[in-house]
Parts: C-alpha cells; structure tokens; sequence
C-alpha cells in the first residue's frame, strides 16, 4: 500500500495538472479542433508546465537554493511558484487564445490565482500542498465544463475524486504535509476555477 501511495504522489505531481487539464479539455470539448492544432497546444503546454520548471529547478540546485526535488521547505518554493506565475502569464498571452479556447483560457487565469496565492501564503512561511491545489484545480475544472456544456463527465469527475483521495493519503504517509496543508491546497487550487468560471459565465 506504501508504494501504490507512493505511485500517485509521482503520478498526480503539480506539475503534471495543467497539462491534464488541456487533455482532458480537448478530449471532451464539443467544439471542433484539428489534431495538428491540439498537439501543438498541447506540446506547448508540456514545454512551459513541465520542461522549464524541471530545467529551472536544476538550475536552482546547482546554485544551492534548494536541496530536493520534493522542495520541503517553504523558503525553496518562493523562487519556483513565482516562476510559475511569470509561465502561466506566458501561456496566457501567447498560447491559449481567449477567443478560441474561453474555458482553456479561464481555466489558465484559475490557474494563475492559484499560482500567485500559494506563492503569497509561502511569503507568509506557510506550506501548501501543491499536490491538492493541482488536482482539485483539475477536479473543480472538469465540473465547471460538465456545467456548461451540460454533459455527464461523472467518469471523469469520480476518477480525478479517486486520485484526490489517494494523493491526499500519499502526501500524509510520506509526512509531507499536515492535515491543514492538505485542506488549504484543496481550497487554494479548487475555489478559483469555480470563481473564474461563474464570473465567466456572467
């Protein structure tokens, strides 16, 4: 059971979430969307969420301002969520047109509240759990798609509710957060997107 805990900590990792958001937007949307023109956002979403974060924090190790991977203190994850914030500003201005992808680009500026109150409450020597603020961002998107395309996703919704429980247990087998941690990310990642997309909405 460790392991499989294990597992879903690499598996549900922050870093992965916005790129499964995209997927999962592309997969369900009912709108027509060439495969070239996916794949490259796609591919453009993968490069900013996942290759230059990976290639900045080896360039934070090599200068000795972080000492894991895993980030365990709150003063090592200043520098790379304020980096996030600057990536996810990069993808809204350039990547995901508003006009052509409204709920992809809400979902993005959920994202960026995100992004910018977990670097706020870090200032404040505070831990979140980036692991629950990506999947229950994910989660809260999902269901706000289901609403407005009026479409049953509940395959979807009960998976990514299957891989929030899961990840909150890894995070507290490993002792990487407290239980408040665990409750704040959930909140931090999960209340802008409802946010965003009742705002969007009206």
């Amino acid at each position: 059971m460790k392991y499989f805990l294990r597992f879903f900590s690499v598996l549900m990792h922050p870093l992965f979430m916005p790129l499964l958001g995209v997927g999962i937007y592309f997969s369900v949307t009912p709108k027509f969307v060439p495969q070239s023109f996916m794949y490259a956002k796609l591919f453009a979403v993968s490069i900013l969420t996942i290759v230059v974060p990976v290639l900045f924090y080896f360039l934070l190790e090599s200068v000795k301002l972080v000492s894991s991977v895993h980030l365990r203190e709150v003063k090592e994850r200043r520098i790379p969520l304020l980096v996030q914030v600057g990536l996810i500003l990069l993808i809204i201005r350039i990547i995901i047109n508003g006009y052509e992808f409204p709920e992809l680009y809400i979902f993005f500026l959920g994202i960026l509240i995100t992004a910018a109150t977990s670097f706020i409450l870090s200032l404040l020597n505070f831990k979140t759990s980036l692991h629950m603020v990506g999947v229950s961002g994910v989660l809260c998107f999902v269901i706000a798609l289901s609403m407005i395309y009026n479409a049953n996703y509940l395959v979807i919704i009960g998976l990514l509710i299957l891989g929030l429980g899961f990840t909150a247990a890894s995070r507290l087998e490993l002792k990487a957060h407290t239980m408040t941690e665990l409750l704040v990310g959930l909140f931090v990642g999960g209340i802008p997107q409802f946010l965003m997309f009742y705002f969007y909405k009206m």
